[in-house]
């Protein structure tokens, strides 16, 4: 039996259309690129989780979710805990920066082009980021359920 936990995170693209990414390895998830975000704190928001998320994540306090882009489930152990963690991935557009702080247990982060980011041979968190960014706004977003 897995643990439900909510999570929000914000894709951020710059103004020639870089995204901001960290890169992570785990034991479980093996490597890959997710954006700034995390779990929802009780009484939270996932627009508020996001903008604390950033702060915490790379000291920036002037960005705020934009639109939603989806929504998805995945398994996975979090401090030991085997979750079922429920995520919403927003979008926001922002300068290409250096962020003011890394959080302790941040791995490496990266502004990808939209050319490197498909051309990413590890998994994204969401997973199809890259068709999900060409998919047209109007469109909402997009639900990928639970993901395995």
């Amino acid at each position: 039996m897995r643990t439900p936990r909510r999570a929000a995170r914000v894709v951020i693209l710059s103004p020639n259309g870089s995204v901001f990414l960290f890169r992570e390895n785990n034991v479980e998830v093996g490597i890959h690129w997710l954006p700034p975000g995390g779990g929802i704190d009780p009484g939270e928001s996932p627009e508020q989780t996001v903008v604390r998320e950033l702060r915490e994540e790379t000291g920036w306090t002037d960005l705020t979710p934009q639109r939603l882009l989806c929504t998805w489930e995945h398994d996975f152990t979090h401090e030991g805990v085997p979750v079922r963690q429920h995520e919403h991935i927003y979008v926001t557009s922002g300068p290409a920066r250096v962020p003011k702080k890394i959080e302790k247990g941040r791995g490496r982060w990266q502004w990808l082009d939209r050319a490197a980011l498909a051309a990413l041979t590890e998994p994204t968190w969401p997973p199809g980021l890259p068709e999900l960014l060409a998919a047209p706004a109007e469109n909402g977003p997009v639900h990928l359920g639970l993901v395995r």
